[in-house]
């Protein structure tokens, strides 16, 4: 059984989600109990790691088998370092060809120690996927830390420890063990503040590799159900392709890599220093067909369809096909082990998300492919977008996804059968706890990951 709890979140919103899930559909077809239990699980598994790290390769550089060679040396570098003899598995996705899959092992048993570290949500979740601990996520430390102590790292789940702090006794989670590589004196400095590491993870209670400095421009952090929207995509060599809300730039990478660097990816996002850190990948993986912009994707849509122009915004009917990776409430990222939003803020998205539907359907090309995707599980983000724009656009059509590897959609939405067999919703409530250890790699990867959906449509 697990040692961490569900994920925390408001009331509110946690019977928002049931709702979701025990919909009048979802009830008809399994069950008031076997959904429930669907729902229960969600929250549990939110709160964990996925039960692999995925890889995505720059094949467009190097063979897969190649990288997976270097990977596998740099790794074993990496424990000799660190005194672990275990094996590295890294392993090749059958059905996704530049990705490769490492699995993670946990929770494990660490003992906790009597001097704590204490850092932000976001920096616990880095910890449960294999990253040590860097500076600026530290909030409190014991009064005379120095380098070299032995500290347990727990996690501040709803940021209310102050920096600085000596301790904290608020709510917070077990994340493992580390050894401080920084004095308490130079990680709370204020006139400079010190970069790197301030303290490297021993015994987490997830092991996986970090990937800090790893075959930066080979080898590239990204979830399975991310690396799948970009091949749903389809991008082909010569194509002038539409990424609409683009940082921090995994998809807009992979899709230029699709592409062979051939044609032009063109990648929006409204934060200017998001657009800098796109522009820093890209360089980063040898690709010199990503078009970086800071600009409104809503406002992307020119009022002069006769002025042609390099950057935005554009004439109506620009782009071959649109990835439009939707801001959303990101209820399916994971780890997740609290959520503090408000209904109202989880409410907020599926306003936004069809204004930039509207710009994403001017914007592309008649015999066109758009693909809509989000990281969150609620129906009003995912499958009631999909149908709204069937019946806002008629020109529009759902089309098969290859690879389709997550579940098809969920009930609720008051979409047919054979439209809820062409999108894919990935679902690790299904799975969690349930697949068989003896089954392949993969089959566990690909049940086993963050919430995500896709669909793809054709412009008639």
């Amino acid at each position: 059984m697990s040692i961490f709890p569900r994920i925390s979140m408001k009331p509110e919103v946690t019977e928002y989600l049931r709702s979701v899930f025990l919909n009048k559909e979802a009830v008809a077809a399994v069950g008031h109990q076997e959904a429930e239990l669907h729902f229960q699980r969600l929250l549990l598994c939110l709160s964990h790691p996925p039960s692999h790290t995925c890889v995505r390769a720059s094949t467009h550089l190097a063979p897969l088998e190649e990288i997976r060679h270097e990977l596998r040396e740099e790794l074993k570098k990496q424990q000799a370092r660190s005194s672990s003899a275990e094996e590295i598995q890294i392993v090749p996705h059958p059905r996704v060809e530049d990705v490769l899959l490492l699995p993670v092992d946990g929770p494990r048993p660490v003992t906790q120690l009597s001097s704590e570290v204490v850092v932000g949500a976001q920096c616990g979740s880095a910890v449960l996927r294999g990253a040590h601990v860097f500076h600026p996520g530290i909030t409190a430390s014991p009064k005379y830390m120095k380098i070299g102590d032995a500290v347990s790292v727990f996690s501040d789940l709803e940021g209310r420890c102050t920096r600085g702090a000596f301790s904290f006794q608020g709510n917070k989670v077990f994340v493992g063990n580390g050894v401080a590589e920084m004095d308490r004196s130079r990680i709370f400095a204020t006139d400079e503040p010190p970069r790197g590491v301030g303290v490297r993870m021993v015994e987490p209670l997830y092991q996986s590799p970090s990937f800090d400095g790893v075959l930066p421009s080979l080898v590239f952090l990204q979830n399975l159900p991310s690396v799948v929207a970009g091949h749903v995509l389809g991008p082909r060599p010569g194509e002038r392709i539409l990424d609409m809300c683009a940082a921090p730039g995994g998809k807009t990478c992979h899709i230029a890599a699709l592409m062979e660097d051939q044609g032009e990816v063109v990648a929006l996002d409204r934060i200017r220093n998001k657009i800098e850190r796109i522009r820093q990948n890209a360089q980063m993986l040898h690709l010199k067909s990503v078009k970086a912009y800071c600009f409104n994707s809503v406002q992307a849509v020119s009022d002069d369809p006769s002025q042609e122009t390099e950057g935005p915004p554009f004439p109506p009917e620009s782009f071959d096909r649109v990835l439009l990776d939707a801001p959303c409430s990101g209820l399916g990222r994971r780890p997740n082990m609290s959520c503090t939003w408000s209904l109202k803020e989880i409410c907020s998205y599926p306003p936004l998300q069809r204004k930039l539907f509207h710009a994403a359907v001017q914007l592309l090309k008649k015999g066109g492919v758009l693909v809509y995707s989000t990281c969150t599980v609620t129906l009003a983000e995912n499958e009631e977008q999909v149908a709204w724009a069937l019946k806002t656009f008629p020109d529009l059509t759902l089309q098969p996804q290859e690879p389709h590897i997550g579940a098809e959609g969920m009930l609720g939405a008051g979409l047919s059968a054979e439209q809820l067999r062409l999108l894919q919703r990935f679902r690790p409530e299904l799975s969690w706890e349930q697949t068989d250890a003896t089954a392949p790699v993969a089959c566990r990867a690909d049940g086993d990951t963050i919430g995500f959906f896709i669909a793809k449509f054709l412009k008639n």
